[in-house]
């Protein structure tokens, strides 16, 4: 999978539409026993809270509170990992969380990661109901 498309900064018109629907349908044809879609909403809301922590300081401290939280953002892709060698997602997914947690760079693009990640949530949903049809 190239998830090189994925941009965060400048945001492209189709990161939260073409690009994440892409992503999605590629992590969505793994192993039906990986990348669950309820394993891969704990990624997200992981994602959401450290967004929304970084957004509830004032914006003059927003700055400051980015920082803080960084380490525990990119923390994320350890626990990708983990979640790998257990087997609950493959690397396709981990590849991809480990892509845009590395543009994360400001509570801007923070922000923008979280919207991808949103999108890309709503697409994998439809593709993995769509691929449990006869």
């Amino acid at each position: 999978m190239d998830t090189s498309a994925v941009h965060l900064a400048p945001v492209d018109a189709e990161l939260f539409n073409g690009t994440a629907k892409m992503m999605a349908q590629a992590v969505a044809r793994a192993d039906r026993n990986r990348n669950k879609s309820t394993q891969l909403r704990r990624f997200y809301d992981e994602l959401v809270l450290w967004e929304t922590r970084v957004n509830q300081a004032s914006t003059e401290q927003r700055a400051a509170k980015f920082a803080e939280c960084l380490p525990f953002i990119r923390m994320i892709n350890a626990k990708a990992a983990y979640a790998e060698g257990r087997k609950l997602v493959d690397s396709s997914f981990v590849k991809l969380m480990h892509d845009t947690l590395a543009q994360v760079t400001d509570p801007a693009t923070l922000g923008t990661c979280k919207l991808f990640w949103e999108a890309f949530m709503g697409f994998y949903k439809q593709e993995r109901q769509d691929s449990n049809t006869p």
